[in-house]
């Protein structure tokens, strides 16, 4: 769908930058050697993973493979994404003024079909790094969600924030 016409965009034009309160979910995809997926954003320029805001009516799990098929090209199905961790402590600005407090659940996945290729304009360019070997120009978010990863997979524990 992308941004415009979406619940977001429908919101902003009736609030302008005011904070919004949104449920979303973000995706950890990794590849066969534990990569993980990053997009650089069209709006910041750095890396982040991809995910986004819930539409009304869908689950967290079902906004998780919506915006990881809009953003990626890649499709997952529901029985492979393992949540892992609740993000609810920040708050955003966007370079456009909009602020956002998300409320993310947070999946991890590991098996999925389609081609990789930015979609929806949300990303300029998709690739898998390394953990040791994560750009320079990423978004803090993204060691933050690496962090939780590895915290579940110690602990075997749901992460919450």
């Amino acid at each position: 769908m992308g941004f415009e016409g979406s619940y977001l965009w429908r919101l902003r034009q009736k609030i302008g930058n005011e904070l919004l309160l949104l449920p979303g979910a973000d995706v950890l995809a990794f590849d066969d050697a534990e990569r993980v997926l990053l997009m650089r954003r069209a709006d910041t320029g750095r890396w982040s993973v991809p995910g986004g805001c819930a539409e009304p009516g869908s689950t967290f799990a079902q906004t998780a493979i919506r915006e990881l098929e809009e953003e990626t090209g890649l499709r997952a199905d529901p029985s492979g994404l393992e949540p892992f961790a609740s993000l609810s402590d920040s708050t955003t600005t966007y370079p456009n003024g909009d602020k956002v407090q998300a409320f993310v659940m947070c999946f991890a996945v590991f098996r999925w079909t389609g081609a990789l290729r930015p979609c929806d304009g949300e990303a300029l360019e998709l690739s898998f790094f390394a953990p040791q070997e994560l750009p320079d120009d990423r978004n803090p978010y993204v060691d933050e969600a690496l962090s939780l990863w590895n915290a579940y997979r110690k602990t075997g524990r749901f992460q919450a924030c």
